[in-house]
């Protein structure tokens, strides 16, 4: 049996398509652009924990006891961060601070956002504004009161 559409019907299916594509390809690149900040916000709140956590075991009478912890606390960040690729140019000398300033040791890591884009191209969305819509920096820091 050979079922014949009207004449009207002939372009349905593409338009229903091009319709249904938009909108899937929207939230698939809603959860892939904003799935790599998340990593990141995860991966420095970790990594700034681990650091003053590790440094905790130095000995608080060592002859130069604040250098040690800077040192120990910058090189866990690496060692953590070590996964992130080259194309995001993460440097964790350049965005990320150790400080210890009266007993308090703070580790902080800000990262432009602007360097996502090289990975991540940002979409201007009319009546939606840019996407993934972030914030000029990522930032995390632990500290820990000595």
């Amino acid at each position: 049996m050979k079922i014949h559409l009207p004449h009207k019907q002939k372009g349905a299916a593409a338009i229903e398509f091009a319709l249904v594509f938009i909108v899937f390809f929207a939230v698939f690149y809603g959860i892939v652009s904003y799935s790599l900040p998340l990593l990141l916000m995860q991966s420095f709140n970790q990594s700034t924990a681990e650091a003053v956590r590790r440094s905790v075991a130095l000995d608080p009478n060592m002859p130069g006891y604040e250098a040690a912890l800077k040192n120990r606390a910058t090189a866990e960040l690496t060692r953590q961060l070590a996964w992130i690729p080259a194309a995001l140019n993460f440097n964790v000398a350049t965005d990320a601070t150790t400080t210890y300033v009266g007993g308090e040791l703070k580790v902080a890591i800000h990262y432009p956002t602007n360097k996502i884009s090289a990975v991540i191209p940002f979409l201007n969305l009319p009546g939606v504004g840019q996407v993934p819509n972030l914030p000029a920096t990522l930032t995390a820091s632990s500290s820990l009161q000595f």
